[in-house]
């Protein structure tokens, strides 16, 4: 079947219908609007609902936890799971991050790859397939989700609420030709509180956008006597700036921006801003916590420090991302919060490494408050799925298809029977959740017309 006639006839307006995607700011909020992830994410949903009842589908929204739009006949259903929530768009642009911006054959904007792009691709693929006549034996759902990026509770809410099972899916998040194992993804939140001594004290500090962000600036602001100010400002690191302030000194690390499942590609600032504090002679708890940051975790991404640098040939080693870092500080009494995303084999389990860490941070003062994880997915190279989505790659692209595993995470963890099928393609740079994020043209119509063949042999 070929479908690419019909995508390029549309390619203009599936252009359009993307930039006004882009252009909706859809980060995970807890605001007043009383919308489960926010007025942003809500009006994101809503934007891709109208899109493709525009287009002649029919759409259901599920409580404002996630939609869809669904084409076909049968009692059997074959899925498309997509999301509309991004990641912040931290800093580094150079192009404005919610314009869908169209120059030199690429759309820039947060979310063009992750996922909008790709979302939007597969409604104008569900166009193709719908105007193609075909017959299907299988209904086919594209569902547009909401909270893939900080917990997949959207997805959670649809199967503890009755939400049908699809036969066959796959999310258009993750690479070509397809994935078929994602290793085990932990997000968690370590507190800690005490009372500040010393003549080093903390005023304030922070950095990271989200867990799954490798962070790209982190400042603290010290009080202290000024002698001791301008010893530490006099301090030579690389890609650290110190200026002295009234009362002490600030201090800021830069580093470079990656996607929390590939850390290695970036350099944490958070790590280098800690390993510089704990060149100073700092004291009390503040002391310890610095110690902990720097020695057990500091820029490493493998978490050796932590003793769970674990490995298995099929998907490689433990990724460790320290996303985020925050103290607030009233009067004498010091907060400090810290969000880790550490990413497991698909072979190994959360025993082997979650306890460690919570020991770790344990030992320095701290108690997790927030815990989210999703374990590792992995489905052998010959099964029905894997086998069928290698072919329509191969068949579209002319290319050899062997599976592969990730680190990344996506819904594939939380629907039973799908995995993760695009968007990109092998050698492409990734280019999730970092600055100027962007998507080429013909890429954006390649997808739609392999995730068009995709959906047909799915549902046929």
């Amino acid at each position: 079947m070929d479908f690419r006639k019909r995508i390029e006839e549309k390619r203009e307006d599936l252009i359009a219908d993307l930039q006004g995607c882009i252009r909706i700011p859809s980060v995970y909020a807890q605001d007043d609007s009383g919308y489960p992830y926010g007025k942003a994410v809500q009006d994101c949903l809503e934007y891709m609902l109208d899109t493709a009842r525009k287009l002649g589908f029919s759409v259901y929204n599920m409580d404002n936890q996630l939609g869809w739009c669904e084409y076909g006949e049968g009692e059997e259903m074959a899925a498309v799971l997509c999301h509309l929530d991004v990641v912040p768009e931290g800093d580094g642009w150079t192009v404005p991050p919610y314009e869908g911006l169209v120059a030199d054959g690429r759309i820039y904007g947060r979310g063009t790859m992750d996922d909008k792009g790709p979302a939007m691709a597969a409604l104008y693929a569900l166009l193709a397939l719908k105007e193609s006549g075909a017959e299907l034996k299988r209904r086919v759902r594209v569902i547009f989700g909401l909270n893939e990026e900080t917990g997949s509770a959207d997805m959670k809410y649809y199967l503890k609420h009755g939400g049908e099972v699809p036969v066959m899916g796959f999310t258009p998040d993750g690479e070509y030709p397809v994935i078929n194992g994602e290793k085990g993804l932990v997000n968690e939140t370590f507190a800690c509180r005490f009372r500040q001594s010393g003549e080093i004290r903390l005023a304030e500090l922070e950095g990271g956008e989200a867990h799954n962000i490798v962070p790209a600036e982190a400042h603290v602001r010290l009080s202290c006597p000024r002698e001791l100010a301008e010893q530490i400002a006099a301090m030579q690191e690389e890609k650290i700036t110190c200026t002295l302030t009234e009362d002490g000194v600030r201090i800021e690390a830069a580093g470079v921006s990656a996607h929390g499942g590939t850390p290695w590609e970036g350099e944490n600032a958070i790590g280098r801003l800690m390993l510089f504090l704990n060149r100073l002679p700092l004291t009390g708890e503040l002391a310890g916590i610095v110690r902990l940051l720097a020695e057990k975790i500091g820029m490493e991404c493998d978490g050796a420090s932590l003793g769970i640098a674990i490995a298995d040939e099929v998907s490689g080693g433990l990724t460790m991302n320290l996303g985020v870092v925050q103290g607030s500080v009233q009067g004498e009494e010091c907060e400090i919060h810290v969000k880790l995303n550490y990413r497991y084999p698909v072979t190994k389990s959360f025993e082997d490494c979650g306890p460690k860490v919570e020991a770790a941070f344990e030992e320095a003062g701290f108690r997790s408050v927030s815990l989210n994880h999703k374990a590792g997915l992995y489905m052998e190279p010959d099964s029905p799925l894997v086998s069928r989505l290698l072919e329509v790659y191969a068949r579209c692209t002319g290319q050899e298809a062997t599976p592969k595993c990730i680190g990344g995470g996506t819904y594939a963890k939380m629907m039973p029977n799908t995995l993760a099928f695009g968007p990109i393609f092998p050698g492409d740079e990734v280019r999730e959740h970092k600055p100027d994020e962007y998507m080429e043209l013909d890429r954006l119509i390649d997808n739609a017309e392999i995730l068009a063949q995709a959906m047909y042999e799915l549902a046929r």
